[in-house]
């Protein structure tokens, strides 16, 4: 009797959700769901355990709302799982307060993990010609100019914080493609991810950490960027990445108080020889210039303004992104 007792009690342990949960889309109906946002908003908002949706190859054409936490998206191969979209974020903004759905996935959960995925916004790609529309959110003349290289995300996350991609394929041809937002407590962790677009196509504020990842600029206009304007210590780390694409390309810039320190790069040929520089703007700048470099190198030829400068301690500004990097990574 006691073994029958203790054997119903360990079953409901594992119901209750001591098991991971996975499900499965399949376009052909070989799974749970048709479509990945059936399956992600079939979950609870929270879970204490990781649940995981196995997304197998095909093209989805879905536009992603991920509200839901604790969270694993997972392609069966990064070049045949692919999401897409055609949105632009100037004509998008003409009807919407704010950016909640501009881009092809769109992130307000915390602890949400992207792996093995291309995810796309096509609407630079697909532009066919110039338009002026009405817009009723432009306070000055109630009309915007939609140009094929106007900001085009394909992630962007609200206030959501411990985002993280693995393997992973974002692109877009206008700006913004990467936009991990959260200036006050945002998280952000890329490992070998290739990220291309336009203007600041990989542009994350608050703390993130960009690994083994591969930028390409569709023209020469600056690929990074940063806003930690809200505390002194967020930073943009990027180590051991490769910067190419269209000559004469800018490497980064920035419009308010940022910090990035990149280490083990390689840029191409390709690059202007051009410092990462300051935008002026409304928004006044406090902590002065912080860009800084550690072992960056550029094929045919090194250029002085990426020299070694990292004489300060960057452990307080990056030790609790660095635990929980380490922490996310051993769940892969």
């Amino acid at each position: 009797m006691k073994v029958i007792s203790l054997h119903i009690i360990l079953c409901c342990l594992f119901l209750n959700g001591f098991t991971q949960q996975r499900i499965v889309v399949d376009q052909q109906g070989h799974g749970d769901y048709k479509t990945i946002q059936e399956a992600i908003n079939s979950l609870t908002d929270l879970s204490s355990t990781q649940r995981i949706v196995f997304v197998k190859n095909g093209s989805y054409n879905e536009k992603l709302l991920i509200e839901k936490s604790n969270l694993l998206i997972v392609g069966e191969s990064r070049e045949k799982a692919i999401i897409t979209q055609s949105i632009s974020r100037d004509e998008f903004r003409c009807d919407h307060a704010n950016d909640w759905g501009v881009a092809t996935v769109n992130v307000n959960g915390n602890d949400v993990t992207l792996k093995d995925l291309t995810i796309v916004n096509n609407y630079g790609f697909e532009f066919k010609a110039e338009k002026t529309i009405s817009c009723v959110n432009d306070t000055l003349n109630h009309e915007k100019k939609i140009t094929k290289t106007g900001h085009q995300m394909a992630l962007r996350t609200m206030k959501a914080t411990r985002f993280a991609a693995f393997n992973c394929t974002f692109s877009s041809f206008g700006g913004d493609t990467v936009s991990p937002w959260n200036v006050d407590n945002g998280y952000f962790y890329f490992k070998h991810c290739k990220i291309e677009g336009g203007v600041d196509l990989y542009c994350p504020r608050g703390w993130a950490w960009a690994e083994d990842c591969e930028f390409y600029a569709y023209n020469a206009s600056a690929i990074i960027w940063h806003d930690g304007s809200k505390h002194q210590e967020s930073i943009s780390v990027l180590n051991n990445c490769f910067f190419d694409g269209y000559k004469n390309f800018f490497l980064g810039r920035y419009h308010r108080d940022a910090q990035m320190l990149l280490m083990n790069c390689k840029f191409s040929k390709n690059m202007r020889d051009s410092a990462i520089y300051h935008v002026p703007s409304a928004k006044e700048t406090n902590w002065g210039h912080r860009i800084y470099y550690k072992n960056c190198e550029k094929e045919g030829g090194d250029f002085a303004w990426y020299k070694n400068n990292t004489e300060i301690d960057f452990q307080p500004s990056i030790e609790n992104l660095k635990k929980w990097i380490e922490t996310v990574s051993k769940n892969q």
